[in-house]
C-alpha cells in the first residue's frame, strides 16, 4: 500500500472522500459539495493515487467501500468535523437554518416526540426538515458511525451498559447519549378478552398465545430472557416490526403482546385494548437519545438535541394527571 506524502496531499480531496462515503452516490456527493460529478470523480481519482487504494468501487447506482476506506473514513470525518466546528462556534441560527436532520426511532418513540417537535420547527426554526427512519437494531452504532443518520432514540440498554463499562475503564466511547425518559411495559390484550379482567398470573401469560414486536424478526426477545430465568417460556405466534401493528392486530385477536404503557394512550385504540401489569419483573425502558461524539461540538447537532429533549418533557406533561 502506497504511504501518501501528507505535506503535499490536498486536503480538499477528504472533503470529497468524506461527501462520497456519506452518500454511497458521486451525484448526491457533488450535489452536497456544490461540485460537478465529474470534479467529483476526478477528486477521488487524485485521492486513489496518492493513497494507492481504489477507495470505492461501482455498484449498481452507487458505489461500495473498499476496506481500506472504511478503516480511513471515521478519521476523516471525525477531523473535518473538528475542524469545523473549531472554525464556525455556534453558527447555527434556528430562525434561519434550512437544516435536515435524520432521526432513527421506532414508532411507538415517533409517536411520543414527533408531534411536539414538529411544533417545535414550525414555532422556531421553520426552515428546518426532519426524516425519521425505522428503528430496526438496538444497537444504532453502526448506523451513526457511518453517517446515515444524526440521532437515534429508543431503548438501547447493552449499548448503554457497553458505553458505561468503557467509561469505567478509563476509555473515551465514540458515542455519547442522554436519558429522555423512562417508562413500563405491560401486557396489553383486547378488550373482553377472557385475561382483561383481575390480576394476570403467570401461568395465564405463559399459557396464553403471543405477538412480538421484533425490530429484527427473531421471535424472543427480552421478555422470552425474564421468562427464561424464571424457568419459563411462551408461545410467540406473530412478530411484527411495529408497535402500532401489534395493537391493531391484539385489538381484533385473542393473542396477547407487551407495549410500554405510554405508548398505549396516543395508539389511538385505547378503548379497544386491555392492559394488565405483567407477573415478572422486567427492566425499566430508559428512552435514550444517541449520538456519535463527532457530533457533540456542532452547534446544530446541539439544538437538534435540545429539541428532542424538549419534545419529550412537552410530551410526558402533557401526559401527567392534572
Amino acid at each position: 500500500m502506497k504511504a501518501p506524502n501528507f505535506r503535499t496531499l490536498d486536503l480538499n480531496l477528504l472533503r470529497v472522500f468524506d461527501q462520497v462515503m456519506a452518500e454511497r452516490n458521486l451525484t448526491r456527493a457533488a450535489r452536497n459539495l456544490s461540485m460537478t460529478q465529474p470534479a467529483v470523480s476526478n477528486a477521488l481519482n487524485r485521492l486513489r493515487e496518492a493513497l494507492g487504494d481504489k477507495l470505492v468501487v461501482r455498484r449498481g447506482y452507487g458505489v461500495e467501500p473498499t476496506p481500506r476506506a472504511l478503516a480511513l473514513w471515521p478519521s476523516v470525518g471525525d477531523a473535518l468535523r473538528q475542524l469545523e466546528a473549531s472554525l464556525v462556534p455556534g453558527d447555527f441560527v434556528a430562525s434561519q437554518a434550512n437544516n435536515t436532520f435524520m432521526l432513527a426511532m421506532a414508532d411507538a418513540t415517533a409517536a411520543e416526540l414527533m408531534p411536539g417537535l414538529v411544533a417545535i420547527i414550525e414555532q422556531d426554526a421553520p426552515g428546518v426538515s426532519m426524516r425519521v427512519l425505522p428503528l430496526t437494531t438496538r444497537d444504532p452504532r453502526p448506523l451513526l458511525d457511518e453517517g446515515q443518520i444524526d440521532l437515534a432514540v429508543g431503548f438501547f440498554p447493552a449499548v448503554l451498559a457497553d458505553l458505561t463499562a468503557q467509561a469505567q475503564a478509563g476509555g473515551m466511547a465514540a458515542f455519547d447519549h442522554q436519558r429522555l425518559y423512562d417508562g413500563e411495559y405491560v401486557c396489553v390484550m383486547r378488550q373482553g378478552h377472557a385475561l382483561a379482567h383481575g390480576a394476570l398470573t403467570l401461568d395465564q401469560f405463559c399459557l396464553a398465545h403471543h405477538l412480538l414486536v421484533s425490530f429484527s424478526g427473531r421471535p424472543y426477545g427480552f421478555i422470552d430472557e425474564a421468562l427464561a430465568a424464571l424457568g419459563r417460556t411462551r408461545r410467540v405466534v406473530l412478530t411484527v416490526n411495529q408497535f402500532f401493528t401489534a395493537g391493531r392486530v391484539v385489538a381484533v385477536s385473542d393473542l396477547l403482546t407487551v407495549l410500554p404503557r405510554h405508548f398505549v394512550g396516543v395508539t389511538g385504540m385505547a378503548s379497544e385494548l386491555a392492559v394488565r401489569d405483567l407477573p415478572f419483573d422486567v427492566p425499566p425502558v430508559h428512552v435514550a437519545a444517541l449520538w456519535h461524539r463527532r457530533q457533540g461540538q456542532r452547534s446544530d447537532h446541539a439544538w437538534l438535541r435540545l429539541a428532542v429533549a424538549a419534545a419529550a418533557q412537552r410530551a410526558f406533561d402533557l401526559q401527567a394527571p392534572a
